[in-house]
């Protein structure tokens, strides 16, 4: 896939009604009868001490250092350098990613409500999940992902991580990882230190469950994800049978290249699914470029220094989810500005509404769909990279995501966290959860400074 910095733009193609909706969940119930819970967590980072008073630091990652933006009185030629070495990666890094994108995108989205969720948090996660994983459990995240080998999902994960990375004042995009483990346990060293060195996982140890380790961990995981998210980190506890929780977050927030005019923000009609409402929607006019395919028009707004943010409008009569079903729009969002149906240098007359959606969803159903099983079934999930002395059964009990995307005059604001459970014990398997996936009419999707897809959502009801 060639990346380049993407345009924006808009014609006389046939248009489309869009629409959003909020979704939400009911609170977690965390299962006690384990003796194992890892949590991986993909959403936002920022730097964090943990602040728990029994809390060991066993591994302290370290964070590329960015020279700052030379707009804010940086220098210039330093600030390029440090953008250069972050995006520059070996080719092909992000191939086979359409794969994967195009499979979670067509389970988590859609529906009459607002759905957001971020493929990178999910990558990341299941990167990070199958360095703790060996054998047929390992292989079948190898599958979804699109690998052959532990050693290219490092390589690939690694490269992402990197190229995505931005903390220059002028683009954010941070990640961290971090692991929390029980005390006196027995963990393979090496595996912590391969999670360290390749995905920048700082590791604690202390007493999980306590009050103190779960304040940490929801401190940890609200500034990691910039306060985004706080309704659904409150509901992240661990009991006394916790061992591990392992946590990789992304967090974003960015400025419209162009911003728009506050002034020209009207109030207008946006035709959700639910009927007619009255919405504040942002208007500018620029020279630019218009895509299209099949069912779809587009237009692609430019982020400040980085990244820009897709807006996809089905054309009359079709729905977002009959896009999402078929192949184009995801063609598209992985191929951007090459896409061939696009006429450039054209006035775009833009109007969009302001808004701001979440979403929390279940993942275990959409990993079993896509392929991964062995890894819930206790006969089955092997654990043993990262569990030494240990015969105990592990497997995945819950697995969930959350997302948020704001948008306004001046830019946009975005977080995720995906969260998976994993018990042991040997008692019998904990019954099947059963996971609904909302939906909406207008898509967008948020891509990085080096094109690969950050969020993708659909807006029914701003």
């Amino acid at each position: 896939m060639k990346r380049n910095t993407r345009k924006a733009g808009q014609s006389s193609e046939p248009e489309g009604t869009s629409s959003s909706r909020t979704r939400k969940r009911p609170p977690w119930t965390y299962a006690l009868a384990a003796a194992l819970a890892l949590i991986i967590l993909a959403g936002a980072a920022l730097h964090f001490t943990s602040g728990a008073p029994d809390a060991a630091a066993i591994y302290e990652a370290q964070y590329p250092q960015m020279s700052p933006y030379y707009g804010d009185s940086g220098d210039y030629n330093s600030w390029r350098e440090d953008r250069s070495r972050q995006l520059n990666q070996p080719e092909g890094y992000g191939d086979g990613l359409d794969g994967f994108v195009s499979s979670t995108a067509r389970q988590l989205l859609g529906g009459q409500e607002n759905s957001v969720y971020s493929p990178l948090s999910i990558y990341m996660a299941l990167s990070m999940l199958s360095e703790a994983t060996d054998g047929n459990t390992r292989q079948q995240i190898f599958s979804l992902l699109g690998v052959d080998s532990i050693e290219e999902l490092r390589t690939k994960a690694s490269s992402i991580w990197n190229a995505s990375y931005c903390d220059d004042g002028a683009y954010t995009c941070i990640l961290a990882n971090s692991m929390w483990l029980q005390k006196d346990l027995d963990y393979n060293m090496e595996t912590l230190k391969t999670l360290s060195d390749t995905y920048y996982a700082s590791s604690y140890s202390g007493d999980l469950g306590s009050a103190d380790m779960n304040a940490a961990l929801q401190n940890w995981l609200n500034e990691q994800t910039g306060g985004l998210l706080s309704d659904y980190a409150k509901g992240i506890e661990l009991s006394r049978e916790t061992v591990l929780a392992l946590c990789s977050t992304v967090y974003l927030k960015a400025k419209w290249s162009s911003e728009f005019n506050e002034n020209l923000t009207k109030a207008d009609i946006f035709h959700s699914p639910q009927g007619d409402i009255e919405v504040p929607f942002m208007n500018n006019s620029s020279s630019s470029s218009y895509y299209w395919g099949e069912g779809f028009g587009a237009v692609i707004q430019s982020l400040k220094e980085g990244g820009s943010m897709y807006l996809i409008l089905p054309e009359e009569g079709v729905t977002p989810d009959e896009l999402l079903a078929g192949e184009a729009v995801m063609d598209f969002i992985m191929t951007g500005s090459d896409w061939p149906n696009t006429r450039d240098n054209i006035i775009v007359n833009l109007s969009m509404p302001k808004f701001d959606i979440s979403m929390e969803v279940g993942l275990k159903d959409c990993l079993n769909t896509l392929g991964i099983t062995d890894v819930t079934n206790p006969a089955l999930a092997d654990f043993s990279p990262l569990l030494q002395n240990s015969d105990m059964p592990v497997w995945l009990n819950q697995a969930q995501h959350a997302a948020r995307v704001t948008v306004d005059e001046e830019g946009l604001t975005a977080a995720a966290f995906t969260v998976m459970i994993m018990l042991g014990g040997y008692g019998s398997s904990p019954a099947d959860e059963i996971d609904f996936v909302l939906d909406r009419p207008f898509i967008f999707a948020i891509t990085g400074i080096d094109g690969l897809p950050l969020f993708i959502g659909v807006v029914n009801q701003p």
